[in-house]
């Protein structure tokens, strides 16, 4: 994908909070490398199950749950014990700063967590 361009006539969107720093580290390589992009902070605006649930169909319930996180370390042991797909998406409804950041949407090609190599690739010309 050239620089300067979201794809094809594609939209690229980025979910997560805007006050952490990896969050900031992605939104700042999208914009050094001319990529337009939409930012959904979703301990402001939530996040709805659909959404979620094509994530998880896309990466996996494992990879979107954020047990590192202060979020996480900050339930009680019963809700920390979650071992399904519909327990998981029930915590990350209730508290979507429980969702591994960042999301990067883009036309359904879904990236979690920030790593300029990987982003490179995605974005890359061709």
């Amino acid at each position: 994908m050239p620089a300067g361009k979201s794809g094809a006539g594609g939209m690229v969107t980025i979910y997560g909070i805007k006050n952490c720093d990896t969050m900031k580290k992605a939104r700042a390589w999208l914009a050094a490398n001319g990529v337009d992009h939409v930012f959904h902070d979703y301990r402001e605006a939530g996040i709805d199950a659909a959404t979620l649930k094509r994530w998880a169909k896309a990466v996996g319930w494992e990879k979107l749950l954020n047990k590192a996180g202060t979020t996480f370390r900050g339930l009680p042991p019963e809700k920390k014990a979650v071992s399904t797909e519909s327990g998981a998406m029930a915590l990350m409804l209730e508290a979507p700063t429980l969702i591994k950041r960042p999301v990067l949407d883009r036309d359904g090609d879904i990236l979690v967590g920030f790593k300029p190599d990987l982003y490179a690739e995605a974005f890359a010309p061709g």
